[in-house]
């Protein structure tokens, strides 16, 4: 998999801004990435050290849409600490 494949969109939510301070940025990743590529793919696209990688799979859940009720679709989410004093300057100032 191609590293712009792995990483698809930035998690920008009230708890992933608290995580931020402790060096913690969340994102929505392809859902056959490891951790291992998530590490390379965010250590090449934002130029840090990336220290731990955990990974959450989020579960489809049930909506209505008017009379029928549909599955949201199941996805990915990497939660990427980073090395003391670095920083993804995207997130910043959101």
């Amino acid at each position: 998999m191609h590293v712009y494949q792995v990483l698809r969109r930035p998690l920008i939510t009230e708890k992933t801004s608290q995580l931020q301070a402790l060096g913690k940025y969340a994102f929505e990743v392809a859902d056959e990435a490891n951790k291992n590529q998530i590490k390379e793919a965010v250590e090449k696209s934002f130029k840090v050290d990336v220290t731990a990688v955990n990974i959450i799979s989020v579960p489809s859940k049930q909506r209505r849409l008017g009379r029928q009720q549909v599955l949201t679709s199941p996805w990915k989410k990497a939660i990427v600490t980073l090395k003391a004093g670095d920083k993804i300057e995207l997130f910043e100032g959101v």
